[in-house]
């Protein structure tokens, strides 16, 4: 893997681990010689693996909408403008479609709204087949338990299949998730639902 897209939040958390998590990422990212694809802060855990991953040496790409650039957060830029590169994009939905171009895989560090909304994407097109890359949870003190949870009864409720739950790994540590992501195995899926399950 040449890249990996990292979805995280613009906000530490309230927890010291979820910043530490980020920079540990960011640093192992570096060991493994792997440049990070990010949504372009400089705040938050966002800021915290871009500035980790630069430090390791990495190549760094930040993608960020128009609309988010020049804003201002306890008074500097939103935008990271020290990262490798910052390709400016006309909006969120650009972005996405970006930084799933730019990556060979996709971890998810914990965040709110926005990173759910970018992990359950990425998942839905490989769901449907628009892409065969590697998804990955970063379950931080169990952030992520109540989503895999979730996730989970999604399967027994009939509403996911099990090749597409195996589709969203997890794993604690950032060594752990990273080797997990390079022994994914792209699946190819059948139709979503049959005309006879249906009925």
């Amino acid at each position: 893997m040449r890249r990996i897209c990292v979805f995280c939040g613009s906000s530490p958390g309230h927890r010291g681990g979820y910043r530490e998590a980020a920079v540990a990422l960011g640093r192992q990212l570096g060991q493994r010689g792997i440049g990070l694809v990010y949504g372009g802060g400089n705040i938050g855990l966002m800021g915290a693996v871009a500035d980790a991953a630069l430090a390791a040496g990495v190549e760094v790409i930040g993608v960020i909408p128009r609309s988010l650039v020049g804003r201002e957060v306890a008074g500097a830029a939103v935008e990271h403008t020290g990262v490798t590169r910052l390709e400016v994009v006309e909006s969120m939905h650009a972005r996405k479609a970006r930084m799933a171009e730019l990556a060979d895989g996709f971890i998810a560090l914990p965040g709110g709204f926005g990173t759910f909304e970018e992990l359950f994407e990425i998942l839905t097109w490989a769901q449907l087949g628009f892409h065969r890359k590697p998804v990955g949870l970063l379950d931080v003190d169990g952030y992520f338990e109540p989503l895999r949870g979730l996730c989970d009864r999604a399967l027994s409720e009939g509403f996911l299949r099990p090749d597409a739950r195996a589709l969203l790994l997890s794993e604690t540590t950032p060594d752990a998730l990273l080797a997990a992501l390079a022994r994914h195995e792209p699946q190819r899926f059948r139709a979503w639902i049959s005309r006879e399950e249906e009925l």
